[in-house]
This record gives C-alpha cells, structure tokens and sequence, in this order.
C-alpha cells in the first residue's frame, strides 16, 4: 500500500507537470484515467485501514465496558444472594418467635454455629452461654418439637446434646394412650421409645410428647411420631420406633428454656427408671 501511494503521488506530480505543459484536453483525460484507479485504490484502503482502526478501539472499549458489568453483576448476584438468605432467616425466626409466644416459660433465642463431626455423637455448639442464663441441663426446643438438652456451658457458648444422640433420653407418653416411656438415641437419626409395657396400645403414626416428668422437658412437647413397633415373644416391654419431627440436618435456631433448673437426664438415669 505503502508503493501504491508513492507510485501515485509520483504519478500525479508528473501528469500535472505535462498537462501544466501541455494544457490540453487530451491530456486531461489522460491523466485521469491513470490517476483515477490509484486514487481509488488507495481511498479503498484508508477507508479499510479507518474501519480496522475504528473497529478495533470498539472492541477495546465493548470489552472494557463487559468487564464493568460483570463485576457490577457479581454484585448484583451478591446482594440478592444476601436479601434471599435474610428472606429465608426472617421467615425462620418469625416461625420461631410466634412458637415462642405459645410458650409459658422464659426462652432465649439461639443460633447453632457448630456441629460435631464425628458419627459417635450428635451434639451442636449454640452461641449463647453462662452470661445469657445458661447452665446444664436446660431443655432446647424449636417448633417442630424437642431438640435436645444443654450438657456443657462456657461464658458465650453450650454444646446440646441431641435426642437423637443415644446417649440423650427423655420421659415420654404416646399421645393417644398415654403410654409411658423413655426416648433414647438411635441410628440413621431415629429414636426408640423404650420401657412401654408389652400390654399397651401402640400403633404407627402415633404422636409422641414429653411427659414433663423428667425435669427437663416440659409436659406436651412433640418428640415425633411412631414409625414402628417390635414386639418380643418375651418379656415385658414392647420397643417402638419413633422418627423426630425435627430435622436435625437443618438447624439452625433454637429455644432455650430458662426456667428449668433440673440436671439433665441422660442415658445413666435411664437404667434407674426401668429398675423402678
């Protein structure tokens, strides 16, 4: 391109010094029949050049602003990742402030920041501790019914024990009967309502509460509902299977009951009451 425009520029200086000398119409023509289609090459190709300039910066400046918006977007993701968690914990602790308000005794709200990793236990750290009123044995509950009971307490933290821990038991009834026993930890996060006396009628779908004669639980609190009853060809009592109502793999508030001040039953105190 570079050789063309030397070449016409060349060319033009030279046609213009003939037909300056030679002022004719000839000339005329002549010059601008071998001018003409250089100029027009050249005028192409400035024209291609400006257009590869002029889309060039385009692109520089169309990539540039991609970038301001894909940042402005992780942002926008962000916030509304944010507001749609805040949603969802309202929602929570409106559920939970207004099972708060069906409840006679003095509550503190809790939220659950640690679970423990191991398959041997299942306890969970809750962030309130001695300076919020917590001691042993207080009964944690959330609306879906009893989750477990405090078994160890620091100044801003407690672990709880869950029911669903085979070393947690509870004083239970079955609602509809009113049969009596004791719920311990199971595997698969089941429970087993033991101690029920062979003679007494159980049956699936059975609503399980706390009888409150335990000293942790207050009396009626849902535990869970009968999923399976085994009967022995010996002895005295029956074993029933009982799923919790509680999802256990989503906790993530609780209440705390204040007013008991009983240490808890645990699975020690269990083998009393069966010798009873």
């Amino acid at each position: 391109m570079l050789i063309g425009m030397i070449i016409m520029i060349v060319a033009n200086i030279v046609l213009l010094s003939m037909t300056s000398r030679y002022p004719s119409y000839e000339y005329g023509r002549f010059s601008v029949f071998i001018v003409a289609p250089f100029q027009d090459a050249v005028s192409n190709s400035i024209k291609f050049l400006e257009s590869i300039w002029n889309h060039y910066f385009n692109l520089v400046s169309v990539a540039e602003e991609n970038k301001i918006l894909q940042k402005e977007l992780g942002h926008a993701r962000k916030r509304n990742n944010f507001c749609y968690e805040t949603e969802l914990s309202n929602i929570r602790l409106r559920y939970l402030l207004k099972f708060k308000k069906n409840l006679t005794d003095q509550v503190v709200a809790a939220e659950v920041i640690g679970k423990d990793p191991s398959a041997w236990f299942q306890t969970i750290i809750i962030d309130k501790g001695k300076v919020d009123g917590l001691i042993k044995g207080l009964a944690v509950v959330v609306p879906e019914g009893i989750a477990g009971q405090v078994t160890d307490v620091s100044g801003h933290y407690a672990k709880v024990l869950l029911i669903i821990d085979g070393n947690s038991a509870v004083d239970a009834l079955v609602q509809r009967t009113r049969a009596r026993g004791v719920v311990q930890g199971s595997h698969a996060g089941l429970c087993l309502l033991k101690y029920v006396l062979w003679k007494e009628d159980v049956v699936p779908q059975d609503i399980v509460i706390t009888s409150g004669l335990d000293g942790v639980f207050p009396k009626g609190l849902r535990v869970g509902s009968v999923s399976k009853i085994i009967k022995q060809n010996s002895g005295i009592f029956q074993e029933v299977a009982v799923k919790p109502y509680v999802d256990f793999e989503k906790l993530e508030e609780v209440l705390v009951i204040l007013n008991n001040t009983n240490p808890a039953v645990t699975k020690m105190d269990v083998d009393g009451y069966s010798s009873e």
